[in-house]
């Protein structure tokens, strides 16, 4: 579908919703919901509950704030994305400064409270640190790894969508890859944390 009668339809859509009509939300919702839910999972990296909070939170926002989508602007499913990105960086920015989390516990030395092993928790504090370093990247990176990694793009296909060459779109990625490993290392925990 183009560009214009994608916001020709989502424009009708959005307008249905403001009218109560729930089956064009239903419509909105089916078509975008496993592109958001996959997006929220690889942001979670595999935290389940934290990717259904963050999944369900984002679809409330839409809910009260549909009238603020504008087709125009971009389609529904990128609108949903930046809903769950903000969610997702406010969500692990509480999460890591929030006393008694995973985070402090490691940084502190202190054994889990919880009666999980350990190998639990060091695998649960990687999956969050991944997930916080997603959150930091620029809009541009994480929008490169998630077409590559998460929908499952190919460079080629990459370049198309956002007309670019296959080797600006290669470029990207390594810059990408690089800026999430360094995020990443950059929250590991320390003893001397």
């Amino acid at each position: 579908m183009n560009r214009s009668e994608r916001v020709w339809r989502e424009t009708g859509l959005r307008s249905a919703v403001l009218a109560g009509d729930e089956q064009a939300w239903e419509t909105l919702y089916q078509e975008a919901y496993d592109r958001l839910a996959a997006f929220v999972a690889w942001r979670c990296a595999g935290l389940r509950q934290d990717s259904e909070e963050i999944l369900q939170e984002t679809w409330l926002t839409a809910v009260r704030r549909i009238r603020t989508f504008d087709p125009k602007q971009g389609c529904f499913a990128s609108w949903l994305h930046g809903i769950a990105a903000n969610l997702l960086r406010n969500h692990f920015r509480r999460q890591a400064n929030r006393p008694g989390s995973a985070a402090e516990t490691l940084r502190n030395g202190r054994a889990a409270a919880a009666p999980s092993p350990d190998a639990i928790l060091e695998s649960r504090e990687r999956a969050i640190q991944m997930a916080r370093a997603l959150a930091e990247l620029p809009e541009h990176y994480e929008a490169v790894l998630c077409a590559k990694y998460v929908e499952q793009q190919s460079v080629a296909q990459i370049a198309e969508a956002w007309q670019q060459t296959p080797k600006a779109v290669e470029s990207l990625l390594t810059r990408a890859r690089q800026a999430l490993r360094e995020a990443y290392l950059r929250m590991e925990p320390t003893a001397n944390d």
